[in-house]
């Protein structure tokens, strides 16, 4: 990020991966210490931002292609649909959920069986807010999107 006027690069993208989430084992013991990594991973990189003046200009988002049930399958809990994710950064609208919690019952409306919830927002919803910060065009929203078309709101006003 510090060297991009030496690349001549606009934009940006980094990837980084913390596995373990597929707790099918000893979920008790190994989520709390999984979010614990995260949280202090994306505290240090948004100090280090801060250090660079560059927290307004950087986004940092998580993503996943699965949630967990809330029902156990031993010592853990299977795939599940429903998941949450956390956004930072200056061009963030922070300190506010979007969307509406589910409520983490079985077989409350929110469950579709199993205890999996199901998403009150959709991936291609999440992706496309992030997308249009990034500078895609509108035009660009529904050949990259498909199922966009498919939801009220194409922009889910998390960002500046």
């Amino acid at each position: 990020i510090a060297a991009q006027n030496a690349f001549q690069v606009k934009r940006q993208i980094f990837y980084v991966t913390l596995r373990g989430f597929d707790t099918h084992r000893d979920q008790l013991q190994q989520h709390p210490q999984l979010l614990f990594q995260l949280d202090e991973g994306l505290a240090l990189f948004y100090q280090a931002l801060e250090a660079l003046g560059m927290e307004n200009k950087v986004t940092t988002f998580t993503t996943s292609e699965f949630g967990r049930t809330l029902a156990r399958n031993g010592d853990g809990t299977d795939h599940g649909w429903g998941s949450h994710h956390w956004v930072m950064g200056g061009a963030v609208k922070g300190q506010k959920l979007y969307g509406q919690f589910p409520t983490l019952e079985i077989n409350s409306d929110d469950d579709l069986g199993r205890g999996r919830i199901i998403p009150q927002l959709s991936f291609d919803q999440y992706a496309a807010t992030l997308g249009k910060w990034f500078g895609l065009p509108a035009d660009d929203l529904d050949p990259i999107f498909p199922n966009l078309k498919n939801f009220n709101l194409s922009d889910l006003g998390f960002m500046h």
